[in-house]
């Protein structure tokens, strides 16, 4: 994979400021991860706006429903969300994807590959084809949140209580097939795409270790032609899988670099010039 490593370079970006008549304007679709709805990026969408950029955040169909109105409701329900958000764009599309919501925005990819910019991945990597999310307890035909003890500590190793009891309170249960699901990517063009992972837990240079001799769970990290890494912590400094809750001003500014990096637009032929 090409690419570069942009980080942990993160104090040395350049603040925030107002848009001027060299940024691409972007319409920026941001998919949350399991049980988390488009509230979960309100800490971390301002410098987008304030650059000038279009953002949407997303809550996916079933979140929050009981299994009445959830049951039908899989992974294939939230990639189409996602690919309608797309076809609705009027501006050049960039897709972040938080968790779970990564494998939804890189599906999303796939199914619209002349129509994406890029490809933002906060703390997870491209998935393989079949891929499910994960496993998790089904309680009365629902997927709860299952509370932050049941991860491994290094995911939430800098969340407070404090955090917790906030971002815990906000979680909403998941249609019970979407985390097991089998991800269905049939377009190889989606390699073309342009992938940066803005990681919480695991360091870039770990990263590009895991692409240069990918195990078959890593095969599509590997086989993507443009590569970006930002690191939000330094090396050894604890980190964690929800960075927009525990450090949301670093995570704000790393989206928006990553945003700054969109390595060019789709033409006029995928329907979405670039903007004025």
């Amino acid at each position: 994979s090409a690419g570069s490593d942009l980080a942990p370079a993160l104090t040395q970006l350049p603040p925030v400021s107002a848009p001027d008549a060299t940024v691409r304007l972007m319409d920026i679709l941001l998919v949350p991860g399991l049980w988390l709805d488009a509230s979960s990026w309100s800490d971390v969408t301002a410098p987008l706006v304030a650059n000038g950029h279009r953002v949407h955040p997303l809550t996916m169909p079933g979140t929050g429903a009981p299994a009445s109105e959830s049951d039908e409701i899989g992974i294939d329900d939230w990639v189409g969300a996602v690919v309608r958000e797309i076809d609705a764009a009027t501006h050049p599309v960039v897709l972040i994807g938080h968790s779970g919501g990564g494998n939804v925005v890189y599906a999303a990819a796939d199914r619209r590959p002349h129509a994406v910019a890029h490809v933002i991945l906060l703390d997870t990597f491209p998935p393989v084809p079949g891929a499910g999310i994960s496993d998790f307890p089904v309680v009365d035909g629902v997927v709860p949140f299952p509370g932050w003890e049941f991860f491994d500590e290094d995911d939430v190793a800098d969340l407070s209580p404090e955090v917790r009891a906030r971002a815990g309170a906000r979680t909403n249960s998941v249609p019970r097939h979407v985390p097991t699901d089998a991800l269905r990517l049939t377009d190889e063009r989606r390699r073309g795409v342009p992938v940066t992972i803005v990681t919480g837990t695991v360091p870039a240079n770990v990263i590009r270790e895991i692409a240069a001799d990918p195990a078959p769970w890593a095969a599509e990290l590997a086989a993507v032609e443009d590569l970006r890494i930002i690191q939000l912590h330094d090396d050894g400094a604890a980190g964690g899988h929800w960075p927009q809750f525990s450090a949301p001003e670093r995570t704000a500014r790393a989206l928006l670099e990553a945003v700054r990096e969109t390595p060019g637009a789709p033409g006029e032929e995928s329907g979405h010039p670039a903007g004025q």
